[in-house]
């Protein structure tokens, strides 16, 4: 019995001692996290984003014309302990995506690491960026069909804790040339 006390006792110390060490994890009181108070400050650029928004996402058809809107639900959320940012996006013809962002101060710059269950990903393509005025922009090397070179450029705009936009498009190198491929609305659910 003594014994069977001692272990209650070390389990109860461990599980006390490790909710005080990841505070900010997802938990059934944060269910989307924490930002961890010692993290650099532009964690808080997704901040208005953290939570899960009902969405209508439209791509471009092979022929360059507009597809039908998917619906689709993005959740954003803390990981880490609140020192980075993770989403997922799971669309209604089951392609599902997702992101992990992390702001690297040496460089003072987002990373932004992408897979999807669309296609294998054996490596992560990475985006690189940061906040623009009042948005996030974030940049890929990409070359046009016509081997122009370029860039796949990611942009989140009017984000509020309403919702928020995203667009993907091809820029050039200057970024005077743009082409939209892709093009999300965002509106932020009253409960997950």
């Amino acid at each position: 019995m003594k014994y069977l006390s001692l272990l209650c006792l070390f389990f109860i110390s461990v599980s006390v001692s490790g909710q005080n060490t990841y505070k900010y994890e997802v938990s059934s009181a944060h269910p989307f996290g924490l930002p961890h108070p010692d993290a650099p400050k532009e964690l808080l650029d997704y901040a208005p984003l953290i939570g899960a928004c009902n969405c209508s996402s439209v791509r471009r058809n092979p022929d360059q014309s507009w597809a039908d809107p998917e619906d689709m639900l993005w959740r954003f959320k803390y990981i880490m302990n609140g020192t980075a940012v993770q989403d997922e996006s799971l669309k209604a013809s089951g392609g599902h995506s997702g992101s992990i962002r992390q702001f690297i101060k040496d460089s003072s710059a987002w990373y932004v690491h992408y897979y999807s269950n669309v296609g294998p990903t054996p490596v992560l393509s990475a985006w690189k960026g940061g906040k623009r005025g009042d948005s996030i922009v974030l940049y890929r090397n990409q070359t046009a069909p016509n081997g122009m070179e370029g860039f796949y450029r990611i942009t989140f705009s009017n984000m509020t804790k309403k919702g928020f936009n995203w667009i993907g498009e091809w820029v050039n190198t200057t970024e005077t040339i743009t082409y939209p491929t892709w093009k999300i609305t965002c509106r932020k659910r009253e409960t997950e």
